[in-house]
Order: structure tokens, then C-alpha cells, then sequence
């Protein structure tokens, strides 16, 4: 039923598709009592040792060849407006679950492996359409042949048809069972495709980590176990699936064989003409071929509607807390941030920040450090509304930025992450990312600031060079440059360099250093980073220790107090 939403736009394909199919199953029905009349003309000419009359079946043969030549233009018409109208539905299901995945909160990606989200959004989308396809013209084709085949039958002879008949509750029988006993393992199967899948994006994208400690072996014993379960799932499902076609045939041979004995009998004693049994033992035929396709459709409705739960499971997802009805504009940003007893947590067995209070005045540049999980990059992420806080106040110049738009506090902060993400383009679009509109004066003017104009100049393409999909045609400290570079570009009013420099060597470091203090100019900014050598400028330094602030002042007054800072500082001293 949450399909139908994407369908009705193309109603009038459907309408049209049933109307023709309707025609042509009943068409199907009709021919092989008429193709009977031809032998039932030629019984009564032998019986009555009568002249075969050449006109009757020459009409007879020109409608069948008109007949056949409709129903084969009909087919072509009905499947062209079918493929046009499934397809373009998809794609509009495809259009939502990206849009879906700008509208989720970044916890579900935290969550849920890259690999299961793209196997939803291409795999299973592709086998609901394809599934569509393949079932909705032959299901319903399939019902109605049956049906008029059926009338057909209780019209000539309703002996004969009530052996057809008794087809159908055995087939029902056996359908059901199999049906039931593989439902829950085209579930399975559509799962283990999505664990594949997000297997297969973790791996490659860490070979060379793989490679380098010699974890090939374990990598491969790893994806034979994942390969192991899908082949089950497999193997199991096609099988018991598989039995349903050879089941339905063994039942319409019976059938058969019951019709020709019988029918044979009022033959011969004269009560129907030889025509009317070619037309059951035809209409036995027939009967067979839309039951296993009912059947074998039951089969790909089982995958599409595996496909389909899992696509609409995800579209199902909570997204994003919603903006406030009214929300609140900053005319002219100042730049102060001030946090006011946070507390959070990403479970609530666990929490994360405990009573968390700081504020930075506009162009302060305040430094966030603490060993890993004290809640650095998690102040970040409250700061940009990746996660909303469970309690207390975060005040954009004395604003909850629960009362702003996201999208517009976003605007506010250029941010540069730790994990860095450039895309298959050319250098001088990864810089301009957060601009569409950037000129080539202001694409340099950025790289210059972040240090690598002079590297770019050095490339055979200069700022044109396209980095592969893989971005490993550049080194990562370069790549660190140029999302720096793209954050100048964006000229945010407020400056994030989550762990900016960590990837970068020692020479680097001192032109980031200066490029930085450059860029942070009156100007509010935010710095998280290990190598404490980094943030000896900072205005306030804030010292996270399980979750809690232990320490703030700056780089002198720390160090003078010789608590967890100093230690701190003491030890990456004396390992340089």
C-alpha cells in the first residue's frame, strides 16, 4: 500500500494496461473454443459424411489470426505503458530515499553501516521496479485467464470443468506451505545483501591497511563467513521456491489425464463432439501455464516486498528534529558562543558531557583538548546541531541556537573535520565546495592562505588536476590543505578545525600555524588537536576529562598551575 502514493501519477497507465490485458486475457480464453469449431466442423463432416465446409473454417482461421495479431499489439502496448509508468515511479522512490538521507540526524549514520544504506537505495529499489515489472502485467493476466477459462469451461461441459476445477485447492495447498516456509528466508537473503554489501565498502576502502599488517587471510575468512550465510539463505530460498513450479505441474498432468479419460468417454458415446475435448484438454494446458505463473510471480512478490520493507523501513526512519514554527534571525553576528550546563549523552547509560560550562567571546579562539572519548569532537558536534543537547543551553550570541534554522547556523561555521572528504572532481571544485559561485582569483586567494597554491602549481593540471574516486592520487596531509583552503573560501564567521592538523608533518605544521592565526583574525574559532604545540595562541584553553571540565586557562596559566594540562604538554615534549 505505500507504494500506491508513487503510482498515482501514472494511473491512467495502469488503467489503460488493465483495460488491454483484460482484452487479451480474455482473447487467450475465447481462441481455443473457437480453434475447437474447426475440429468439431470436420467430426460432424466425417460423422455425417458431409463436404468439409472451406468458408466456416477459413472465417475460422482469419479471426484466429486476428485475434493473435491484437493480442501480440496489445501486449506491446500494455508493457510499454507498464515499464514507463514502474520506472518513473522508482525513480521518484529513488529521488525520496536521497532526500531522506539529507533529512536524517547524523546519529543514524553513526549507527548503520554506508554499505546497508547504498544496498537499500540502489539493490532493493531495483528489485521492487523489476519485481513490479515482472508480476503486476502477468498476475493479473494470469487471474483473468483463469477466470474466463473457468466460465468457458462451465459453459461447454461443467463435468468436465469441475475436474479443472479441483486443480485449484491442491495448488492452493501447496502453494501456502512453500510460500510460508520461504518468506522469512527472502528476509534473510535481502539482509545478508545489505551485510555484503557494507562489508565489501568497509574492506576496500581499508585494502591498504589490510595489505599493510597481512590481514589478507583473516579479511578472506571474514568474507567467506558473510558469503557462507548469503549462499544458505540462497540456496535455501531458490530451492524451496523452486518446488512450486514442478509441484503445480505434476497436479495439471493429473488433471489432464482425468479430462482425456472422461472426455473421451462422452465422445464416444456421442454426448460432446470431438472439438469440445481438444478444447479442455487446451484449456488444461492453458490453465497450467497462468497457475505456475501465479505462482512463480508469488516468488518475485515475496522478493519485491522483501525489497520494498527495507527501502520503506528506512524512508520510515526519525529524521532530523524539526525547526522551530518560528525560528529566530542574527542580523549581525558578533560571534560569541556560550555554553550553559550541557549535558549529553548518545545513550543514556552513558554519559558523554556532564555539566558542561564555557563561553568565548567574539574573535577569541578557544582550544579544546583532553585524551580521546573526553567529548571534544562531541562539543562540535552539539555546536553545528549534529546532536541536540539533553540538557542545559548552547547561546549563539545570547540566542539558543535551538531557536535558529539549522540550515543557517550552519551557514555561520566553515568547518574543517578530521576526517577529511574530497570527491571525484577537479582540485579547484573541492576548494570552491562551500561556494559555488567562487571566482578563479578567490579559489587561489584560498589556497594561498591554507599554503598550497605553491604544491597545486606543481601538479601537471595545476588546480584542474581531478582527484580519483579513491582521493589517493594526493598525500593526506594535502588533502588536510585543501579543506582548510575550502573553509578560507567559505569565510564562515565562525572557525571549527576538528584535529586540523593531525595529519600533517612538522614543516607543515608551522605554515599551518601562521595561515591559522591569519584566518582566526577577529574571528570566532574553535580548535581541537592533539599536538598541544598547535594552540599556544589560544585565548582559553578548555581541558576535557571524562566528560567534565577539569581545567581552563591559557597555554602559560596552565602550565603554571602543572596539573593534567601540563603533564599532558610535558609528555608530547619529551616524545618530540
Amino acid at each position: 500500500m505505500k507504494l500506491l502514493p508513487y503510482f498515482k501519477k501514472y494511473k491512467w497507465y495502469f488503467i489503460i494496461s488493465a483495460f488491454f490485458i483484460l482484452i487479451v486475457s480474455g482473447l487467450v480464453a475465447i481462441n481455443p473454443y473457437v480453434e475447437g469449431l474447426i475440429t468439431s466442423s470436420l467430426h460432424e463432416s466425417l460423422l455425417n459424411d458431409d463436404p468439409v465446409n472451406l468458408d466456416y473454417i477459413l472465417t475460422i482461421v482469419l479471426f484466429l489470426i486476428g485475434s493473435y495479431t491484437l493480442i501480440g499489439v496489445l501486449r506491446l502496448t500494455f508493457n510499454f505503458l507498464l515499464t514507463k509508468a514502474i520506472q518513473s515511479s522508482m525513480k521518484s522512490l529513488r529521488d525520496d530515499v536521497q532526500q531522506k538521507i539529507h533529512r536524517l540526524p547524523i546519529k543514524y549514520f553513526d549507527t548503520h553501516p554506508i554499505g546497508d544504506i547504498m544496498s537499500r537505495m540502489s539493490n532493493d529499489v531495483e528489485t521492487v521496479g523489476n519485481g513490479l515489472q515482472q508480476s503486476f502485467s502477468t498476475t493479473i493476466s494470469a487471474f483473468l485467464t483463469i477466470i474466463f477459462i473457468l466460465t468457458m469451461m462451465f459453459i461447454l461441459k461443467p463435468s468436465l470443468a469441475l475436474i479443472g476445477l479441483a486443480m485449484f485447492p491442491v495448488i492452493l495447498i501447496i502453494a501456502r506451505v512453500i510460500l510460508k516456509k520461504s518468506r522469512p528466508l527472502y528476509n534473510k537473503r535481502y539482509s545478508s545483501y545489505g551485510v555484503l554489501t557494507g562489508h565489501l565498502q568497509e574492506q576496500y576502502t581499508g585494502f591498504k591497511e589490510i595489505t599493510l599488517y597481512n590481514k589478507q587471510e583473516d579479511a578472506s575468512k571474514m568474507f567467506d563467513g558473510i558469503m557462507d550465510d548469503l549462499s544458505d539463505y540462497v540456496f535455501k530460498s531458490d530451492f524451496i521456491s523452486g518446488l512450486l513450479n514442478p509441484l503445480v505441474s505434476t497436479v495439471t498432468y493429473i488433471a489432464l489425464v482425468f479430462i482425456s479419460i472422461f472426455g473421451a468417454k462422452l465422445v464416444i458415446s456421442g454426448v460432446i463432439l470431438l472439438g469440445v475435448l481438444q478444447t479442455f484438454i487446451k484449456y488444461i494446458w492453458r490453465l497450467g501455464t497462468p497457475i505456475s505463473q501465479i505462482t512463480q510471480m508469488s516468488i518475485v512478490i515475496q522478493s519485491t516486498f522483501a525489497a520494498a520493507s527495507r527501502v520503506f523501513e528506512f524512508l520510515s526512519e526519525d529524521e532530523e528534529i524539526k525547526d522551530t514554527e518560528n525560528p529566530l534571525t542574527i542580523n549581525n553576528l558578533n560571534g560569541s558562543v556560550e555554553f550553559k550546563n550541557v549535558s549529553f549523552s548518545y545513550n543514556k547509560e552513558r554519559p558523554i558531557l556532564k555539566n558542561i560550562s564555557f563561553k568565548a567571546n567574539p574573535g577569541q579562539m578557544i582550544a579544546i583538548v583532553g585524551p580521546t572519548g573526553s567529548g571534544k569532537t562531541t562539543i562540535i558536534n552539539l555546536l553545528m546541531r549534529f546532536y541536540d543537547i539533553d540538557e542545559g543551553q548552547i547561546l549563539l550570541d545570547e540566542i539558543d541556537i535551538r531557536s535558529l534554522k539549522k540550515d543557517e547556523l550552519r551557514t555561520i561555521f566553515g568547518m574543517v573535520l578530521q576526517d577529511t572528504w574530497l570527491f571525484n572532481g577537479t582540485i579547484a571544485e573541492n576548494i570552491k565546495y562551500g561556494k559555488d559561485d567562487a571566482t578563479m582569483e578567490e579559489i587561489i586567494k584560498a589556497a594561498e592562505n591554507a599554503k598550497i597554491d605553491h604544491y597545486v602549481k606543481t601538479l601537471p593540471k595545476g588546480y584542474q588536476m581531478k582527484i580519483n574516486e579513491e582521493g589517493d592520487n594526493i598525500s593526506q596531509g594535502e588533502k588536510q590543505l585543501l579543506t582548510i583552503a575550502r573553509a578560507f573560501l567559505a569565510d564562515p564567521s565562525i572557525l571549527i578545525l576538528d584535529e586540523a592538523t593531525s595529519t600533517v608533518d612538522t614543516r607543515l605544521e608551522l605554515m599551518l600555524q601562521e595561515a591559522m592565526q591569519s584566518i582566526m583574525q577577529d574571528r570566532t574559532s574553535f580548535v581541537i588537536a592533539h599536538r598541544l604545540s598547535t594552540i599556544k595562541n589560544a585565548d582559553l584553553i578548555i581541558v576535557l576529562k571524562d566528560g567534565e571540565i577539569i581545567e581552563t586557562g591559557n597555554h602559560e596559566q596552565l602550565l603554571k598551575e602543572q596539573g593534567f594540562y601540563f603533564n599532558l604538554y610535558n609528555s608530547q615534549f619529551s616524545e618530540d
